[in-house]
C-alpha cells in the first residue's frame, strides 16, 4: 500500500481470469493513489460496474471512497426525492413504504444487511402490526422490491431480499359490489346539490374514475352537439395514447349535466368546483350521502360503481368498445371489474325454465298430431282432453321437435296471431288455435305460463310488421 502497511483483499467466487483481471485494476488503484492521480477510464468504468461486495473490500482497504450512503433510510428517501416523475399518490404510497421499512429495520440499517429471511418477516409484521388485506401487503412488498432493484442498479447491493415473493394483485370478490338501478336512485335522492348528483351520475353511469378524472372534467370537454364527453385520464396519461378518452353522453348523464351547467358561472371552467384537489377525500361525503339513502356503505366505493357500469354495459356492446370507454383493458376489467350479478342467475334460471318446458309441451303437440291422442300424463286431474284435429300440423316433425330453440311453437304461436289478424289462412290457421284448446287441458301450470310468454312474443312481432 502507499503508506508502506500490508493489506489483503480476499476475493472469492471468481475463476482465474477473472481474478487476474481484478488484480489489475488493484494495481492501478494502487498506483494512482500512490502518485496522487487520476485512475484511467478503464478502471473507472470497471469500479462503476463492480458489486457492493468487492467496493466495500476496496473502500476498506482505503484504495476508494465509499459509495453514497447504502443505509436504508438514507437510500429510500433519496429515491422517492428523486422520482419527480411519479404523481403524488404514487409519492405518498412510496412514502408509506418507507415508513414501513424504516420502522421494522430501522433508518441507519446497512441495505446489503437485509436477508431474503428478513424480508418475509418484514412482510409478516406488516400483516400482524396493520391488519391490510393480501393485495394492500402485496401492493407494499412490490414497492419495497422496487426500491431495493433500484439499489441493485446502484450496485449498492448485489440481490434484492424481495425477489421471489407474491406481489402481483388480483381482484378481490369479498370487496365486490353490484349498485343496482333502485339503489341508484336512492342515493341520487340523497345527493345535496347538483354537483354531488353530478359525480355520482359520472361514477355510476359514465364510468369516470373519481375524483382524478371527474376534477379534471371541462365544460369544453363536453361536446352537446355530437352527445360525448372527452374524459382526461391522469392515471393512465404515462401510457401514449391513453391521456385521454371520449365517451357517450349516456341518456343517464344528459340531466344532471345539465343541471350543473345551467348554474356555471364560466363555460370553460371546471365542471365541478366544491372540489379542486384530486387528494381531497370524497370518499367520507359520498359514504354518509348512501347512508342518508338508506343503503349500507360498500368497499371501494368509486371502484364498485366503474365496475357497476362496465358489467351492465357488457351485456350490450362489444368488450373492446366498453373498455375503450371505461379507460381499461379487456384482462384488467376481467380481473378487477366485471361482475357475476343476481340478474345474472335470475336470466340463466328463466331462459332454462323456458327452454325445458316449452320442450315438454312441444313434445305433447308432436305426439297428439302423430298420433290423434293425447300425451299420457300422470296428473290424474288431466285424463279427459278433446283430441280435435290434427291434421294441420302434420308438417310438424319429430326432427323439428328436437332441435335446439323454441322453433315449432313459435310456428304454431305465429299461426294463431295471424288467425287473429284475419290471414289469408284464418279458416286453417283456426283450426290450429282449436288445437292449442285441446291441448291446453293437458298442460301444468308453468307449461301454461311458457306457451303464453311465446304467444304474447310472436304477437307483439307481428303486429309491428
Amino acid at each position: 500500500m502507499p503508506d508502506g502497511t500490508n493489506k489483503t483483499i480476499r476475493l472469492s467466487g471468481f475463476n482465474k481470469s477473472k481474478s487476474e483481471d481484478i488484480a489489475r485494476h488493484i494495481e492501478e488503484l494502487i498506483a494512482a493513489k500512490a502518485a496522487g492521480s487520476a485512475i484511467d477510464r478503464r478502471t473507472a468504468n470497471w469500479l462503476a460496474d463492480i458489486g457492493q461486495n468487492v467496493h466495500d473490500k476496496l473502500s476498506n482497504a482505503e484504495l476508494v471512497e465509499q459509495r453514497a450512503s447504502s443505509s436504508l433510510g438514507d437510500f429510500v428517501a433519496g429515491y422517492i426525492k428523486r422520482r419527480s416523475d411519479v404523481k403524488s399518490g404514487t409519492r405518498t404510497a412510496y412514502d408509506q413504504v418507507r415508513l414501513n421499512l424504516v420502522a421494522f429495520f430501522g433508518y441507519d440499517r446497512p441495505l446489503r444487511s437485509i436477508t431474503a429471511n428478513e424480508a418475509a418477516e418484514f412482510r409478516e409484521w406488516l400483516q400482524a402490526e396493520e391488519g391490510q388485506a393480501e393485495n394492500t401487503l402485496r401492493r407494499r412488498c412490490v414497492r419495497a422490491r422496487q426500491f431495493f432493484t433500484a439499489a441493485i442498479k446502484a450496485k449498492l447491493i448485489d440481490d434484492n431480499p424481495f425477489d421471489g415473493m407474491p406481489v402481483s394483485v388480483g381482484g378481490n370478490k369479498e370487496k365486490e359490489r353490484f349498485i343496482t338501478e333502485a339503489e341508484a336512485r336512492k342515493i341520487l335522492e340523497a345527493c345535496p346539490d347538483a354537483e354531488w348528483r353530478l359525480i355520482f351520475s359520472l361514477c355510476r353511469y359514465g364510468g369516470l374514475r373519481c375524483p382524478s378524472e371527474i376534477l379534471c372534467l371541462t365544460w369544453t370537454d363536453i361536446l352537446w352537439d355530437s352527445s360525448r364527453i372527452v374524459v382526461t385520464a391522469p392515471k393512465t396519461a404515462h401510457h401514449k395514447g391513453h391521456e385521454q378518452r371520449v365517451i357517450p353522453m349516456f341518456p343517464e348523464l344528459q340531466r344532471p349535466l345539465l343541471e350543473v351547467s345551467e348554474r356555471a358561472a364560466e363555460k370553460v371552467a371546471p365542471v365541478i368546483t366544491r372540489y379542486t384537489d384530486s387528494s381531497q377525500n370524497l370518499r367520507t361525503t359520498f359514504n354518509k350521502i348512501v347512508k342518508r339513502a338508506g343503503i349500507i356503505p360498500w368497499p371501494k366505493p368509486f371502484q364498485n360503481l366503474r365496475s357497476t357500469r362496465e358489467t351492465e354495459l357488457m351485456e350490450t356492446y362489444p368488450a373492446h368498445v366498453v373498455c375503450q370507454w371505461i379507460g381499461n383493458s379487456e384482462a384488467v376489467a376481467r380481473k378487477h371489474y366485471l361482475q357475476v350479478t343476481d340478474a345474472h342467475f335470475e336470466k340463466a334460471v328463466v331462459t332454462m325454465t323456458e327452454d325445458l318446458v316449452a320442450s315438454q309441451v312441444a313434445s305433447k303437440i308432436c305426439k297428439m298430431t302423430q298420433t290423434g291422442e293425447p300425451a299420457k300424463t300422470t296428473n290424474p286431474e288431466k285424463l279427459n282432453v278433446l283430441r280435435g284435429s290434427a291434421d294441420s300440423f302434420a308438417s310438424v316433425t319429430s326432427e323439428e321437435i328436437t332441435r335446439p330453440g323454441l322453433e315449432p311453437l313459435q310456428r304454431i304461436a305465429g299461426k294463431i296471431a295471424n288467425c287473429e289478424n284475419g290471414g289469408q289462412q284464418g279458416g286453417q290457421n283456426c283450426n290450429d288455435l282449436q288445437l292449442i284448446i285441446d291441448v291446453w287441458q293437458m298442460l301444468n301450470e308453468r307449461e301454461r305460463s311458457a306457451i303464453r310468454r311465446i304467444i304474447q312474443a310472436v304477437h307483439v312481432d307481428v303486429r309491428g310488421r
